[in-house]
């Protein structure tokens, strides 16, 4: 295979459904529901973060899809890529991702990387399996899989720096999904589809989603009652998606969507399974805080899974007003690994990353390391 030979896959719809609130973008339905909704794809736009961190590998040769499922995106960041192929503009497939990766293997691309979510990844496990080295540029609205770098930027340095020889390591990573159809049902149920091979480098990475152990109840039960205590009146109090946030929920007696992010004022349920806009249009006159835990596993606070709590809804609540909690068991399984922070806008990142207060308890916090 041709060291210095890439494939590039776009998944263009790819996280469409995430700031409007659809908890994922499987399907036509999904995807027009989305666009009337008022969502704008931005599936491109973050494979070109990882594509301009490839412009310091000399001698490049990038291998992609037409149009917007990767050729527009070479382009834009400065190659003149080797198109192959053909799809049908604003009607791509998961089947045209099959028909991609397969293609590019022959071809001998020594690495496929594709933007999208876990049914991205899972595609195209399907197509090429183990049989060369892959990685996923984070860009759908559930990424469950360890196949991602840990925002689209690590995911470009870490192919630059596959592709100079600089890292040659290789990991068997789990390509995980989950139905969607059954979320939106009430029920969660995340699948093993297969694994890929992956460049590796523990910081550029990101680690399988993992669920919180069973033993935390009392835990959670002790965060809840904190912050419920805390609470002010008339501030409107947004809980993003996780069982933690779900016990706070349940410490005020209220119903917590599933995956979804929901407002609470005056302890009292102000709007249920709201997106990007509603919240918006809700800070518009109300003093808010934001309320947040780690995804397990890997870590994230923002930009997984509550992509409704989008940059712009952060800068008009203000990272000052950001209540992260998380039980400590969930903290150290981290190993030292920072908390992450991936909304979508480089400098809402930046403003984010440092040290944060964790409310681990009642009347307990824990200082901990934050990364963009």
């Amino acid at each position: 295979m041709g060291r210095k030979k890439i494939g590039l896959i776009v998944n263009p719809i790819a996280g469409i459904g995430g700031r409007v609130g659809l908890k994922g973008s499987d399907g036509a339905e999904i995807q027009q529901k989305a666009r009337e909704l008022g969502a704008v794809p931005r599936a491109g736009y973050r494979a070109r973060q990882a594509a301009e961190r490839l412009r310091s590998v000399d001698g490049l040769e990038i291998v992609t899809c037409p149009g917007e499922m990767g050729e527009d995106v070479a382009r834009d960041s400065g190659f003149s890529p080797t198109v192959v192929g053909a799809i049908r503009p604003g009607a791509t497939t998961a089947q045209d991702t099959r028909d991609a990766a397969r293609a590019m293997r022959q071809l001998g691309v020594g690495l496929l990387l594709f933007a999208g979510g876990d049914g991205t990844a899972r595609d195209v496990c399907s197509a090429v399996g183990d049989a060369l080295p892959a990685l996923g540029i984070p860009a759908g609205v559930k990424i469950h899989s360890a196949v991602f770098g840990t925002s689209p930027v690590s995911a470009g340095e870490l192919a630059a720096a596959f592709l100079r020889g600089q890292t040659t390591a290789l990991r068997e990573a789990e390509v995980m999904d989950i139905d969607e159809e059954a979320v939106r049902q009430g029920i969660v149920s995340a699948k093993l589809y297969g694994y890929l091979n992956i460049p590796f480098e523990r910081r550029w990475v990101q680690s399988l989603k993992a669920a919180s152990g069973p033993g935390e109840q009392g835990a959670m039960a002790a965060i809840a009652a904190a912050v419920v205590d805390g609470m002010e009146d008339g501030v409107l109090y947004i809980l993003g998606p996780g069982t933690t946030t779900r016990a706070i929920a349940a410490e005020l007696g209220l119903p917590k969507t599933l995956i979804g992010v929901d407002v609470v004022r005056d302890r009292e349920l102000f709007a249920a399974d709201v997106n990007e806009a509603q919240l918006l249009g809700l800070l518009r006159d109300c003093a808010a805080k934001i309320v947040v835990t780690p995804i397990g596993g890997q870590g994230y606070i923002l930009g997984r899974g509550n992509q409704q709590i989008s940059h712009r809804v952060i800068e008009k609540v203000g990272g000052e007003n950001l209540i992260v909690v998380s039980t400590t068991a969930k903290i150290y399984a981290l190993g030292g690994r920072p908390l992450l922070v991936d909304s979508g806008d480089r400098a809402v990142d930046a403003s984010l990353a440092g040290y944060i207060r964790i409310v681990t308890g009642y009347d307990e916090e824990m200082i901990y390391r934050v990364s963009s």
